[in-house]
């Protein structure tokens, strides 16, 4: 429903779909993408950007474009090639202030985003015998858990006890007031919020600017996991200003497997001495980093937590797709989001409302929806490895929910009308039709 009460002027057809299609200024950036193959006479439905986006067509164009600097040019790609080595990281800069809202000195690529979560907690979990905690949402990636606990274990301190968790409500949502009796009850002892943009399970897109100043206003430091918050939702970091975050860029933004993630440190300390980061070769400032001087000579910004030079031939695709970023506009795509989520939660509702469960809460979500099967006597994952069948790609989270994610760079209204088509013959085929 819109928020006025009145149905959307969607409507239950492909031919709504397909002129939906021919009127969105963005259609033809599907074309810059490759999709799976066809499988079993059906054409994909791909509805998994929230995990891996698909491959931009240029991606592969720049990696050749480093092997042929390689292999011309060798060592002196460096400095000679038309986007020299030394400063290769330098390319993402626009792509990542524009997608989260903050100033180029305080963004970087480096590294992937666990080993980011641990460099930035160097500096920015500093426990104290009586201020030790970290704060965690309840059912957090495991990821985040595990680095969470395993940096209170190396302080010396037990994670059954210094690991707090947010739990949500009886409904599965996130709501920042019980963040904050939390707070107000164990806040003298909290170091850290290590919280998402973006709950990874359930969807929601939690209040991120609000969790900072809660997070100021307890003398705790702030850290968020952007991984399904960039490219995907409206992030503004230099104004919530949390001390820290990382991303990855394999998800919303399209790099492929394993890219080089990236890392935001807000403005005030970026000329502070007391952060105490670990220092590497690639942190000292870019011109006199070959002098292979025996004092460190600290990069100006974000980049002095950078350690070694990064690996180029991952680097390319995170430029290639940044760029697909930069030309379409985030607000385009935002809108565009808003709308193809909206189609996909409206079919689901009108079609399914009986036999599905949707947990992403509609007035706080980007583009994915988070299902759970409510049909008597179907399996869920029974569900989901039948749309497998009818080769559609959305992801299966035990213990129940199947994660769906129609991306506004690629995916089309189209791409949603036929993935209810498809649920629809799941649902005939394991006896729980209409």
């Amino acid at each position: 429903m819109s928020s006025d009460g009145r149905d959307p002027d969607y409507a239950d057809s492909r031919a709504f779909a397909l002129a939906e299609d021919e009127r969105d200024p963005l259609a033809h950036f599907r074309q810059a993408f490759n999709f799976p193959s066809e499988r079993g006479g059906h054409a994909p439905v791909y509805l998994c950007g929230n995990s891996l986006g698909l491959q931009p067509k240029s991606a592969r164009l720049l990696v050749i474009d480093e092997l042929d600097v390689w292999a011309n040019l060798a060592v002196d790609g460096h400095f000679r090639s038309e986007r020299p080595w030394w400063r290769y990281h330098e390319a993402c800069t626009a792509g990542f202030t524009t997608l989260t809202g903050a100033a180029p000195a305080e963004v970087t690529a480096m590294n992937t985003l666990t080993v980011n979560l641990h460099l930035l907690m160097a500096s920015f979990y500093r426990p104290t015998r009586t201020r030790y905690r970290i704060v965690v949402e309840y059912g957090a990636f495991p990821s985040d858990r595990y680095a969470a606990a395993s940096q209170l274990r190396f302080h010396g301190f037990d994670p059954d006890d210094g690991l707090l968790e947010w739990r949500p409500r009886d409904d599965g949502r996130f709501v920042t007031d019980d963040l904050a009796s939390l707070l107000d009850e164990h806040g003298d002892s909290v170091a850290l919020l290590l919280l998402p943009g973006v709950q990874y399970l359930n969807g929601q897109v939690l209040d991120m600017g609000a969790i900072c100043e809660l997070g100021r206003a307890h003398g705790a430091n702030v850290g968020l996991d952007l991984a399904h918050a960039i490219g995907n939702v409206d992030i503004r970091l230099d104004e919530w200003s949390p001390d820290f975050a990382s991303w990855c860029t394999y998800k919303y933004l399209n790099a492929g497997p394993g890219a080089i993630a990236g890392a935001f440190v807000a403005r005030r300390h970026l000329d502070s001495a007391e952060t105490g980061q670990l220092q590497g070769w690639w942190g000292n400032r870019a011109e006199t980093r070959f002098r292979m001087a025996r004092e460190f000579d600290p990069a100006p910004g974000a980049d002095v937590w950078q350690l070694s030079n990064p690996p180029i031939l991952s680097l390319a695709p995170v430029v290639a797709s940044l760029d697909l970023f930069l030309e379409a506009g985030a607000g385009r795509l935002r809108d565009k989001s808003r709308r193809l989520t909206g189609y996909l939660e409206w079919l689901i509702e009108r079609r399914f409302g009986d036999r599905l469960e949707i947990l992403t809460p509609p007035e706080a979500r980007g583009a994915q929806l988070s299902v759970v099967v409510s049909a008597n006597g179907i399996e869920p994952k029974a569900v989901f490895d039948k749309l497998v069948d009818y080769n559609v790609t959305g992801d299966w989270r035990e213990p129940n929910v199947i994660r769906l994610a129609p991306v506004p760079l690629y995916n089309s209204f189209a791409d949603v009308f036929e993935f209810a088509e498809r649920l629809d013959a799941v649902f005939g085929d394991l006896g729980a039709g209409r």
